[in-house]
């Protein structure tokens, strides 16, 4: 980045601004190259505000929550990454149906958690789901089940030309794991998010998180990793084949196909992108040529590979 643009930066954001910062410590995987510029914001207004302003710039960026489901290259990126801390979280339990306003960077189990105590039910499938509400809409996240587009009322969205926008949830065009933002990308960016719910019984809401979280422990690895590597094939499942194609347990570096579940790759400490990439393109490679099944990414590759 051009020194008369960071100079731009320091004065439009003063010490919200990190240079050359390593991006591992924001990404779930603990993985990542530097940024040229990081830019921390903690309320909706701040990141819409700040978008807007990096977009005059002409300055490309990308937006980090939860940082889950992406793997950052050991090159790291150029631009900037805004930081989204923006987390207010505000129900309604007067409204029929119930719902709850969270802004992007509020994360799915918080809200889920704050929903149990209210007896508001229909999110706990997320309790077990990391990342921000920003990015679970963006790729339609999901668990046992449930996912944001059964949830989903509408997301205030920021456009670049045509400013704040309502977005009914079908005009998301949510699809397994995707949505019409991650399929076709577009100048604009997720600020809030408003959630159907349903009254419950407390007691009986946190039970059945309780019993989700313990079958997700039981079924998938501790550790740094982007949770599920791919997206599961029609009809099939992509930890099976990875599993039935011998990779399980397969290490590159310090990064290892997990002999637990095959679909999550595990970061052991010190892990490359270049490590997890080689296992990325073994795993598919191997897969087709056993089975003639594509694997899709269900993660996104950010940076220069």
């Amino acid at each position: 980045m051009r020194p008369a643009t960071l100079s731009t930066l320091r004065e439009l954001f003063g010490d919200r601004l990190q240079e050359n910062a390593p991006l591992a410590g924001y990404t779930s995987a603990r993985i990542g190259g530097p940024a040229d510029a990081l830019v921390f914001v903690r309320s909706a207004d701040e990141l819409g505000t700040t978008a807007t302003r990096l977009w005059e710039m002409d300055l490309p960026f990308i937006i980090l929550g939860g940082g889950t489901n992406l793997l950052v290259s050991d090159s790291g990126l150029r631009g900037v990454v805004i930081v989204n801390r923006a987390r207010t979280v505000r129900f309604d339990t007067q409204s029929n149906p119930p719902s709850v306003r969270a802004e992007s960077g509020a994360t799915l189990n918080t809200i889920t958690q704050r929903a149990a105590r209210l007896g508001l039910s229909g999110l706990e499938w997320a309790a077990t789901v990391p990342g921000s509400l920003g990015g679970a809409v963006y790729g339609n996240a999901g668990a046992f089940d449930g996912d944001i587009a059964k949830n989903l009322v509408s997301a205030e969205i920021l456009h670049r030309a045509r400013g704040m926008e309502i977005w009914p949830a079908e005009k998301m065009a949510f699809a397994y794991r995707s949505s019409l933002l991650k399929r076709e990308p577009q100048p604009v960016l997720i600020l809030a998010a408003t959630l159907a719910l349903e009254r419950g019984e407390t007691s009986a809401i946190q039970a059945k998180m309780k019993k989700l979280a313990a079958r997700r422990r039981s079924t998938q690895p501790p550790g740094a990793s982007m949770g599920s590597m791919f997206k599961n094939p029609p009809g099939d499942f992509a930890g099976r084949l990875i599993e039935a194609a011998g990779l399980k347990g397969k290490r590159i570096g310090n990064a290892e196909i997990s002999p637990i579940h095959a679909n999550f790759f595990i970061n052991h400490g010190q892990t490359s992108a270049k490590d997890v990439k080689a296992l990325i393109d073994l795993a598919r490679k191997t897969v087709e040529a056993r089975f003639g099944v594509p694997l899709e990414l269900e993660i996104e590759l950010i940076g220069e590979w």
